[in-house]
Formats: structure tokens, C-alpha cells, sequence
């Protein structure tokens, strides 16, 4: 088994872009990181795993209130 199995896709199926983000609702990539996730290095998808974290504590954080 390589690196790059190990490391699986966060997609969860449900593949839609929020217009202002520019984020998947469902895992948070680019229409980039996600296109190009098959051809990303292990280390490149550690940096997208990392990358979609930060945009998913965002993102709940954008729904709290005070």
C-alpha cells in the first residue's frame, strides 16, 4: 500500500460550492484541491486536510451566536 492511499479524500457526498466561499459544504476544498487531490503528494494533501480544518472551524464559528 503507498502513502498516497492512505490519505483518503474528506469528501463526504455532498459535492455542492458555496457561492461566497468558494468552499465545498461538505469537505471544504477548492474546486482546485479537489480536482487535483489524485495527483497531490502526501505531504500536499496534509496541507489540504489542515487547510479544510481551518475552514471548517470557520465556517461554524460564522453561525454562533452572542
Amino acid at each position: 500500500m503507498t502513502e498516497e492511499a492512505e490519505i483518503e479524500s474528506p469528501c463526504i457526498r455532498e459535492c455542492r460550492v458555496d457561492q461566497f466561499t468558494g468552499f465545498c459544504v461538505g469537505c471544504f476544498r477548492t474546486l482546485r484541491e479537489i480536482s487535483y487531490w489524485e495527483t497531490y503528494t502526501p505531504v500536499e494533501r496534509q496541507q489540504v486536510l489542515a487547510l479544510t480544518e481551518v475552514r471548517r472551524a470557520a465556517d461554524a464559528g460564522c453561525f454562533t451566536t452572542n
